[in-house]
């Protein structure tokens, strides 16, 4: 299953897929599409995955099978990173389950983020994985995180469990995964109805140097 949208009242639920939901090119199509969609119809936009994983980041078997393209593909990855980041609807990352790589910057570049307590690690492998972060990502990182907090996620690889990321801000809250999603709406509920166009104007401002850096 790719990427689906369901409604609660004003609130987009984008449910990332039911598998690893790993971000290949029409995965990222697909995510956009429904993007532009939510713009138009929501006041807020919620992301969860479904099962163990809210994503786990990069297609590495695309990638290796497109060496050629990896440049325009980093890129469009990014492109993504810098929409959430920027999007004009508050925005919180429901982390129902592993949130690794690319999938865990993913979910950085919400407004706000709720982890699963019981399951599921938050972690940045790339030192283990041997790729080492773009100029844009790790200023997304950083732009979220505390500088120690960003050197234990980006130079040791630990991966954080809800508690952990909890502790270290890489996430807002935790809930149960019945609650996960009923919570992230309700962390939406009060800060529904802003004007989209000065919101993203804040956003963009905020991230100026991360969107530059990602773009």
């Amino acid at each position: 299953m790719t990427a689906t949208v369901h409604y609660e009242d004003k609130i987009a639920v984008l449910t990332l897929g039911d598998n690893e939901n790993r971000f290949s090119p029409d995965w990222i199509d697909r995510v956009n599409a429904q993007l532009d969609t939510i713009e138009q119809e929501a006041q807020g936009l919620i992301t969860v995955g479904s099962g163990k994983f809210y994503s786990n980041g990069l297609d590495l078997e695309w990638l290796m099978a497109n060496g050629d393209r990896g440049e325009w593909y980093v890129g469009r990855v990014q492109e993504l990173f810098a929409r959430i980041l920027t999007f004009p609807l508050p925005t919180v990352a429901a982390v129902n389950g592993h949130a690794f790589g690319a999938g865990a910057m993913l979910a950085i570049a919400h407004d706000f983020r709720i982890m699963r307590a019981d399951r599921g690690y938050y972690c940045f492998p790339e030192v283990d994985i041997d790729i080492p972060f773009t100029p844009g990502m790790a200023a997304l990182i950083q732009a979220k995180l505390g500088p120690q907090a960003a050197v234990t996620a980006m130079t040791t690889g630990h991966r954080f469990s809800g508690q952990d990321a909890l502790a270290a801000g890489l996430v807002d809250a935790t809930a149960t995964e019945v609650e996960l999603v009923a919570d992230a709406a309700t962390k939406l509920t009060p800060i529904l109805g802003k004007n989209p166009a000065t919101l993203a104007a804040i956003k963009n401002t905020m991230y100026a140097a991360v969107t530059t850096a990602l773009r």
